[in-house]
């Protein structure tokens, strides 16, 4: 007859559930693997297969009762972890898509939106076709691998306890929401200056001949150009695309003080 004590079991669970909540809570909130079309079954199978791999390497644990006050807060603190990393990473998929929506809002499509499985919101139409670039440049770097990588390794340099993420992390986090205005911007600004050139135009003939009528001519003109150059715009954007889903790797390494940035 096999006897498991008190003990035993706390520690059997330990080694599961907290390494599991910081790992089920970066699959919930990170990109492309937190999509709510992907299964909840798919998703929670995937956290348990890490976290089988994981829990062995990992240092002792603390001897804590994962039902007491102490052991809820340490669970608290694996979530905020594995929380904080996805959204850090979400950030650049947000930027793209308010690229997206400024680009939409200039050629007059603000009023044509598609539902986002990733947000399960109301985007515009630009900002989901820019998403799913986002999203298959993210793939096409092994961006999903490395995601699993920087949060095994954040193990080491964030163990399980009832410390977690620093002050200076949270900083870091809260100043990384920039990248939403920022990259937004700098991703839509081919299409907005190629936009602005044609809209002085129109103001220009609209000046000059008054008779024309500038709203049956500027709509469709404002179209045009912006698909035009948003077409030859989109080889462009994978270096940037990139750049940005590298700087989300970086940032990740420093709110969790991995030594080493590993990223161009």
């Amino acid at each position: 007859m096999i006897s498991i004590t008190t003990a035993e079991l706390y520690a059997l669970m330990t080694a599961i559930i907290w390494p599991l909540s910081r790992i089920l809570a970066l699959i919930a909130s990170a990109p492309i693997l937190g999509n709510p079309s992907l299964p909840a079954r798919t998703k929670l199978g995937l956290a348990v297969l890490i976290t089988i791999l994981v829990a062995p390497s990992l240092d002792s644990l603390p001897q804590v009762d994962p039902g007491s006050g102490e052991g809820l807060l340490i669970l608290a603190q694996q979530v905020m972890i594995g929380g904080a990393i996805g959204f850090t990473m979400r950030i650049i998929f947000v930027a793209v898509e308010a690229a997206g929506e400024i680009i939409g809002l200039q050629m007059g499509l603000g009023f044509a939106t598609i539902v986002d499985p990733q947000s399960t919101s109301q985007v515009p139409l630009i900002g989901r076709f820019l998403g799913l670039i986002a999203s298959l440049a993210f793939l096409a770097i092994d961006g999903h691998l490395i995601m699993i990588a920087l949060i095994t390794q954040s193990f080491t340099t964030l163990p399980i306890g009832t410390t977690g993420l620093s002050a200076i992390s949270f900083s870091h986090i809260a100043h990384w929401g920039q990248e939403i205005f920022l990259s937004g911007l700098q991703l839509s600004l081919p299409v907005l200056a190629a936009l602005l050139i044609t809209n002085i135009t129109l103001g220009v003939l609209s000046r000059a001949a008054p008779q024309l009528n500038i709203f049956a001519v500027g709509f469709p003109l404002a179209l045009a150009v912006g698909w035009l150059v948003l077409a030859l715009a989109v080889p462009y954007f994978a270096p940037v695309l990139e750049r940005m889903i590298y700087d989300s790797f970086n940032m990740v390494m420093e709110i969790t003080h991995l030594p080493d940035i590993i990223f161009p």
